[in-house]
């Protein structure tokens, strides 16, 4: 994928499965390096996670939750999933989250990650969301920035995860919906 301007964000269907997946799996390996196990992130196939995203996008809900994809020279170069928020203490229906938001490290920087999540964010306001919240790893200093560069603020929730057999903190992020 070259660094040309971001191309369109449009819905993802099943056809976009196997694309989703690569953009899983690599934007995991760049992102989460030195963050979580090595081995874990070295073993992470994308042909693991088709079948999975595949399935997953047969059940978007538009407009209340789906996948969306960001097109740079014809090809997949990110991902965002979203739908409603997944915590009890997030503030009710009105609250949407955005699960994931990947893009291939080639990307990082190009404008396609900006575009990938002014459409996320659009697209939550029109499931009739006016709050979105989103988690990300407290150790991961490069999203957190991108975040607050986007209008993202800490809210105070933590949890602690287990991914790669490593333990980790996720915080939550919030923002108001456009």
């Amino acid at each position: 994928m070259s660094t040309t301007a971001p191309g369109p964000v449009r819905r993802a269907g099943p056809a976009d499965a196997a694309a989703i997946a690569v953009v899983h799996a690599r934007s995991w390996q760049g992102a989460y390096r030195g963050l979580l196990p090595q081995k874990y992130l070295d073993g992470l196939d994308p042909a693991d996670r088709t079948e999975r995203w595949r399935r997953a996008l047969e059940r978007d809900d538009w407009p209340a939750a789906g996948t969306i994809v960001a097109v740079s020279d014809g090809q997949v170069g990110g991902f965002a999933h979203f739908g409603p928020a997944r915590d009890t203490d997030a503030g009710g229906p009105r609250v949407g989250e955005i699960n994931a938001i990947y893009v291939l490290p080639q990307a990082w920087g190009t404008g396609l990650d900006r575009s990938l999540m002014t459409a996320a964010l659009s697209e939550l306001a029109a499931g009739g969301y006016e709050t979105a919240a989103l988690w990300v790893l407290e150790s991961n200093a490069r999203a957190r920035r991108f975040y607050a560069r986007a209008g993202w603020t800490a809210d105070g929730a933590a949890k602690q995860e287990d991914i790669g057999g490593s333990p980790v903190t996720e915080v939550r992020y919030r923002r108001p919906l456009p």
